[in-house]
C-alpha cells in the first residue's frame, strides 16, 4: 500500500466532487462552483476527510442535507453522494421534478440496483430532465476512515449491525442475513478503494465465518466478469501497492469480551471512554457553575463545544497513544514553549517602541527590524498552535477531571493485573464496596473483566457475596446474566483468552514540572506507564501474519478470491510473511485494541496493519449492548 486507505478515499472524494475526472494540479484556474447534496451517511464519510474550507476550495459553495428544504438554483451543477435507499430514490426524483438545479451528478456511496436506476430514469423522463442528468456513479465508499489506519463500517442506523444485533438469542436466519450482507457490502467497497484483492483468514463457527465467507463469493464474482471487473483497469495502475496482496484477518468479537470493558490509559481511547468522542470530534460541555463573585446570581449556561482531532494536529498524531500522564505533561512544556515565543515578540517589540504602531510601520524600518519581521510573521503559525495548545489543555482538563473523581487509574492497574494474572494485593469486594471509587458502571465493568479472566468460575456463594455488594453499589446486574452464558459458552469451545504478561509499570512520582506551576494537578493520581504486550486480537494477527503454528490460529479458514476453484482448505498457499494486514472485528471494536495493534505495527519494521470494525463502542456502550442482552 504505497498510500493509506485514507488517502485513497480522500483521493476518490475530491474526484468525485471534481465530477468524477482527476482535479487539475493547476491551482490558478477557478473551480467551477457546484452544491453538494448528501444524506447522513454521505456527511459522516466526508466529514472526518475534508473540511469545510477544503470543500470550498474544491468549489463547494453550500452543502446540504438530502432531506432538507432546499431551495431551487437553476444555473449551478449539484453533485449527490448518497446510498441508494429507497426515500433517498424518491427525493431525487421529486428534485428532478421540480427542476432544482441545472445538472445532476448522483453518485451512490454502495452500489445502486438495476430496478431503482430504472426508477430514476422514468422521473427524469416525466419530468423532461434527461439530459441534465448527467452522471450516475457507484462510488463504492460505503466506509468511514478515521484514521490512516483504522476504518468503522457506519455510524447512522450502527443498531442494526452492532453486537446485540448479531448475538441476540431469539434472531432469524433472514436477519443474521441482511447484517451480514450489510457487513460484506462496506468490506466489499474498502477493498475496491484500497485497490487490491486480500487473502481471507477466519475463525470457525462464528459470525466472522459467515462474513469471510460471504466476502470470498462477492470478491470472486467481481473478479470472474472480466468486463465489469472493479480490480482491473486504471485503478489498478502498477506501483501502486506492492506485489503482495494484503491479509484480511476477520476476528469475532465474542473472542475478548474484557478488552472493550477495560479501563484504560492512552490519551485517545480515555478520551473515547469517558467524553463524547465519535467520528474524530469530541464534544464537551464548558462553564457552568456560578460566578462566585456575585451572590444569589443565576448559574451561568452550559456551551457546548466541539473539538476536531485530526490528522493535521501534531500534538494529536504524536500523543493519542500515549499514557495520559505523558500527555498531560507534553501540553504543559507546549505551552510554556509557546508563551517564550510571545514574549520574544512583545520584548521586540517595546524595544523598539512600537507598542501600539500597526504591522506596516514595523515593516518599513530598518534592517534590525529584520528579527521582528520573522517574529511576526510567525504570528500566524503561533495563534494556530496556541488555538491547538488550549484544544488539548481544555480536552485533557476534562479526561483528568474524569480520572480523579472515578479513581479511573485504579481501576486501570487493578484491571491490568486481572488480565496477566498477576498477585493482586486488594481485595476485589473492597473496590466495589468504596464509595469513593468510580460509578456503579465502573465498578460492573471491573468485576465482568474479573468475572471472563477467572480461571474458574467463583463459587455460587463467592458470586452471592459480589452480587450483594453490587447492588449495594447501585450496579445494574443485566450484563452479568449475558456474560455467565458467553462464558459457558465459549468454555467449550475453547479455553479463556491469553491476555499475555501485560501490566504496568509505575514511574515514580511526576517530575516536578507538573507539580510546580502546572495546569494539571496530579495529585493523588497514579504515574503508570505502559509496558508492551499483545492483546489476543493483536496475538491471533502476529501469528497469521508471520505464519506462525499455533494451536489457536491454526484451523483458521482459508480463502483465496483469486484461485479458480475456492478450494476448502485452512492449508496457507503462500509460506512468506505478510507484509500488510487488515483486521476486522465484526460485533464492534475500540481504541484499544487499535493503539495495541499500533504499537504491535512499530515493533515490526516495514508491516503495516489497517484495523477496521462494524462499530466503535466505548465500554458504556458496550455495557448497555450486554444490558439489553442478559434482561430476562
Amino acid at each position: 500500500m504505497a498510500t493509506s486507505v485514507r488517502e485513497k478515499q480522500t483521493v476518490a472524494l475530491k474526484r468525485m466532487l471534481n465530477f468524477n475526472t482527476p482535479p487539475l494540479k493547476n491551482a490558478a484556474a477557478e473551480p467551477v462552483w457546484k452544491v453538494l447534496i448528501y444524506d447522513r451517511f454521505g456527511q459522516d464519510i466526508i466529514s472526518p476527510l475534508l473540511s469545510v474550507k477544503e470543500l470550498r476550495d474544491m468549489g463547494i459553495t453550500l452543502h446540504l442535507l438530502l432531506h432538507s428544504d432546499r431551495d431551487p438554483i437553476p444555473d449551478v451543477p449539484a453533485i449527490y453522494f448518497l446510498m441508494p435507499t429507497e426515500e433517498n430514490i424518491d427525493r431525487i426524483c421529486q428534485d428532478l421534478r421540480s427542476q432544482l438545479y441545472e445538472s445532476y451528478f448522483l453518485n451512490f456511496i454502495s452500489a445502486i440496483s438495476r430496478s431503482k436506476l430504472e426508477d430514476i430514469a422514468s422521473a427524469a423522463l416525466a419530468a423532461n430532465a434527461v439530459s441534465q442528468v448527467t452522471k450516475v456513479f457507484d462510488q463504492y465508499l460505503n466506509f468511514i476512515t478515521l484514521e490512516d489506519d483504522m476504518f468503522i463500517l457506519c455510524h447512522q442506523n450502527k443498531e442494526l449491525i452492532s453486537y446485540h444485533a448479531i448475538n441476540r438469542a431469539d434472531i432469524q436466519d433472514t436477519d443474521m442475513e441482511a447484517i451480514m450482507d450489510t457487513i460484506v457490502d462496506s468490506l466489499f467497497c474498502f477493498f475496491v478503494t484500497l485497490g487490491a484483492v486480500p487473502i481471507i483468514r477466519c475463525p470457525r463457527g462464528n459470525a466472522a465465518e459467515m462474513v469471510a465467507v460471504k466476502l470470498d463469493k462477492k470478491l470472486r464474482e467481481n473478479l470472474r466478469d472480466a468486463r465489469n471487473s472493479l480490480f482491473t483497469g486504471d485503478s489498478m495502475t502498477a506501483g501502486q501497492f506492492s506485489f503482495q496482496r494484503p491479509l484480511l484477518v476477520l476476528a469475532d468479537r465474542n473472542m475478548d469480551m474484557a478488552t472493550p470493558l477495560h479501563h484504560t490509559w492512552t490519551y485517545q481511547a480515555l478520551i473515547h471512554d469517558v467524553l463524547d468522542f465519535h467520528l474524530n470530534r469530541v464534544m464537551m460541555e464548558e462553564g457552568g457553575g456560578t460566578d462566585p463573585s456575585h451572590a444569589g446570581a443565576r448559574p451561568k449556561k452550559k456551551t457546548k463545544k466541539t473539538y476536531d482531532l485530526t490528522a493535521a494536529d501534531k500534538f494529536w498524531q504524536k500523543h493519542k497513544g500515549s499514557p495520559f500522564p505523558e500527555v498531560a505533561e507534553s501540553v504543559q512544556e507546549e505551552l510554556d514553549a509557546y508563551r517564550a515565543q510571545e514574549d520574544e515578540v512583545k520584548r521586540l517589540k517595546s524595544i523598539m517602541g512600537l507598542d501600539g504602531e500597526d504591522e506596516g510601520a514595523i515593516s518599513m524600518l530598518s534592517d534590525n527590524t529584520a528579527k521582528l519581521t520573522s517574529a511576526v510573521s510567525s504570528l500566524p503559525e503561533l495563534l494556530e498552535k496556541k488555538r491547538l495548545i488550549d484544544l488539548h489543555t481544555n480536552v485533557a482538563t476534562a479526561v483528568l477531571d474524569h480520572i480523579k473523581s472515578r479513581k479511573l487509574d485504579v481501576y486501570f492497574e487493578y484491571e491490568e493485573k486481572l488480565m496477566s494474572k498477576s498477585t493482586i494485593d486488594k481485595s476485589l469486594l473492597d473496590v466495589i464496596g468504596d464509595p469513593d471509587a468510580g460509578t456503579p458502571e465502573d465498578k460492573m465493568r471491573l468485576f465482568l473483566i474479573y468475572y471472563i479472566t477467572a480461571q474458574q468460575v467463583p463459587s455460587e456463594s463467592d458470586l452471592e457475596q459480589y452480587r450483594k455488594a453490587l447492588l449495594d453499589a447501585d450496579c445494574d446486574l443485566s450484563p452479568l446474566n449475558y456474560i455467565k452464558q458467553w462464558k459457558a459458552f465459549t468454555k467449550m469451545a475453547s479455553g479463556p483468552a491469553n491476555y499475555g504478561n501485560s501490566g504496568v509499570k509505575p514511574m515514580g512520582l511526576f517530575s516536578r514540572v507538573m507539580n510546580t506551576g502546572s495546569q494539571f494537578v496530579m495529585e493523588g493520581v497514579k504515574n503508570l506507564g505502559l509496558k508492551q504486550h499483545n492483546l489476543p486480537v493483536t496475538r491471533i494477527v502476529d501469528n497469521l501474519m508471520e505464519m506462525k503454528s499455533q494451536p489457536e490460529t491454526d484451523d483458521y479458514r482459508y480463502f483465496d478470491p483469486k484461485m479458480l476453484r475456492g478450494s476448502e482448505s485452512s492449508i496457507p498457499r503462500n509460506k512468506n510473511p505478510f507484509q500488510e494486514a487488515i483486521v476486522f472485528v465484526v460485533g464492534g471494536g475500540n481504541y484499544i485494541e487499535y493503539q495495541n495493534l499500533v504499537d504491535y505495527a512499530k515493533s515490526k519494521p516495514g508491516r503495516k496493519v489497517v484495523y477496521g470494525c462494524s462499530e466503535l463502542f466505548n465500554a458504556a456502550q458496550f455495557m448497555k449492548q450486554l444490558s439489553q442482552l442478559g434482561q430476562k
